[in-house]
């Protein structure tokens, strides 16, 4: 199976300890250069500086001023670990490796999230559901910037995310492969509850201001809503995101 990363050469700053310590443990060949405070001796710090030397990162001790400019004023922590872009897959590589998989392929798509928070926590949601890739289109959507890298506590180094340039053909050629496509809409006549997605399933969840687009919901086998309780008409992209997700975990774990 081939690999082709879109943007392996530029670096990237890489702040907060969750996604600089994940980067270290699971791909330290990415890692160029821990920048860290002078003068902290706190416990994670030392164990981060500590990931970085076992690998042989260079480590850079800065003024706290110094920090803060390299990591553009972002809440860094007191260590920012210059990085190689984040790997990013194509349209050719998801196909291929979803048909290499053992177990049901249960994958996101995110219909043109702007937001690298939301973006960052659905990331988040789907590694720990145990996702197993992220499909976004190339235009008009956040990529893998450093806040989305730092919101997703480690999950972008660990998912694969596909940025492809046509997501309906794509949505179609996952239908071919076998996989049932659910978009999620809040005005859909059954509730998440009734779609079974123990099959190899792809979520789709449209952005925060539309939702999913016209083509895009054509392209899905089903529509369903979450069932809502309260007087709340809706709930943010990722917290739905993680909502859908872990209904799927549920069903495959034989929840009634």
């Amino acid at each position: 199976m081939s690999e082709t990363p879109i943007n392996a050469a530029a670096g990237d700053p890489l702040f907060g300890f969750h996604a600089v310590q994940s980067l270290l443990k699971t791909r330290p060949e990415n890692a160029l250069e821990l920048l860290v405070c002078k003068g902290r001796r706190d416990q994670r710090l030392q164990k981060t500086i500590a990931l970085a030397e076992r690998n042989q990162v260079p480590v850079l001790r800065l003024t706290r001023a110094e920090l803060d400019r390299y990591a553009a004023w972002e809440r860094h922590q007191g260590c920012v670990l210059k990085a190689s872009k984040a790997r990013i897959y194509d349209e050719r590589w998801v196909l291929e490796y979803l048909a290499t998989l053992e177990q049901p392929p249960l994958v996101l798509v995110l219909d043109g999230l702007t937001d690298p928070h939301n973006l960052g926590a659905c990331l988040r949601s789907a590694d720990a559901a145990g996702a197993h890739a992220v499909i976004a289109p190339r235009d008009k959507s956040v990529g893998l910037t450093p806040v989305v890298r730092k919101v997703s506590c480690g999950a972008a180094e660990r998912l694969p995310f596909v940025l492809v340039t046509n997501l309906c053909r794509v949505l179609e050629k996952l239908r071919q492969a076998g996989l049932w496509v659910l978009g999620a809409a809040s005005d859909a006549e059954q509730t998440l509850c009734e779609v079974d997605l123990r099959p190899p399933s792809v979520i789709v969840m449209g952005s925060e201001e539309r939702g999913l687009r016209r083509l895009t919901r054509e392209h899905c086998d089903h529509l369903a809503r979450i069932p809502m309780q309260g007087a709340t008409e809706s709930l943010n992209v990722s917290v739905a995101t993680g909502i859908l997700l872990f209904e799927a975990v549920r069903q495959r774990n034989g929840g009634g």
